[in-house]
């Protein structure tokens, strides 16, 4: 890889969600600058076709590309499920050889298998992630013993995305969505949040669920995995720039994004309105 000019490390998300793993991701790697996009302006991505979630999703590494960014985290699962792979496998080798965009779907299929004891897991996901299909193959990759069943959850980001998870509706939903994951099969042990934005109802989802089964979020794994592929990757490691600096974009509603990321972060922030696209 040739020499890059130095620049912070991009955080792409469809929404909010996606700071639930950069609260991670800043607890593990403090020193480092970050730009921050959410294209809330065009979410939620769950429901939308693949074509156009892989425009949404080039379009905004595009852009962290141009604040200066030679590394960037897709910290949303319909994206790293619908688009990752024609970004790294297409676009990156025409356009931006020398530049990185992982996703964080697998190292979350990585590790999973080790958390169940029944080896039998449950996805809660966007109706998107779920479509793809492509937590089931890539858990299949490292554990083929794992059985995956997938519940989506259509209706919890938009809720999540308008500061509604705690009305009733909210509830209503929860409760249905874990019960129609749960009866499709008894030996469901592990949980996993499948979507950045689901950490927030995390308590909730666990009002409805046995005490004996775990509930995953990625935050964690993700930023466990991108501190190691630092270390791995030094060339990008020495390019990423390290003041303690934090950016954060939106391309909707400035006011909105600064209360929701109170609830992510647990802080206020600065936001900028961007336009993408």
């Amino acid at each position: 890889m040739a020499r890059l000019s130095k620049g912070p490390i991009g955080i792409f998300d469809s929404g909010f969600g996606g700071l639930s793993v950069f609260k991670e991701i800043e607890k593990i790697l403090p020193a480092y600058d970050y730009v921050y996009l959410g294209d809330n302006a065009r979410a939620p991505y769950g429901s939308r076709s693949f074509p156009t979630i892989y425009k949404y999703t080039w379009e905004s590494v595009q852009f962290l590309f141009e604040e200066g960014c030679n590394l960037v985290i897709i910290a949303c699962n319909t994206s790293s499920a619908k688009a990752l792979r024609n970004i790294q496998q297409l676009n990156l080798k025409i356009v931006h050889p020398d530049k990185r965009v992982l996703g964080i779907l697998r190292p979350t299929t990585e590790i999973i298998g080790e958390i169940s004891i029944s080896k039998a897991i449950g996805i809660m996901a966007t109706e998107g992630t779920v479509t793809s299909n492509s937590y089931p193959i890539e858990i299949k990759k490292f554990f083929p013993e794992v059985q995956v069943f997938q519940q989506s959850c259509p209706m919890l980001v938009p809720l999540i995305e308008h500061l509604e998870y705690e009305s009733e509706g909210a509830e209503y939903y929860i409760k249905r969505y874990v019960n129609e994951l749960l009866e499709q099969s008894d030996a469901i042990d592990t949980i996993l949040m499948a979507c950045t934005h689901y950490p927030l109802i995390k308590d909730k989802i666990k009002e409805y669920l046995p005490d004996d089964i775990q509930l995953i979020s990625q935050g964690q794994i993700v930023a466990n995995s991108l501190r190691s592929y630092l270390d791995r990757h030094q060339n990008l490691n020495d390019a990423s720039t390290k003041n303690g600096k934090r950016i954060f974009l939106t391309t909707g509603d400035v006011p909105v994004f600064k209360k929701q990321s109170r609830y992510f972060l647990g802080r206020d922030i600065e936001v900028e309105q961007v336009e993408i696209g």
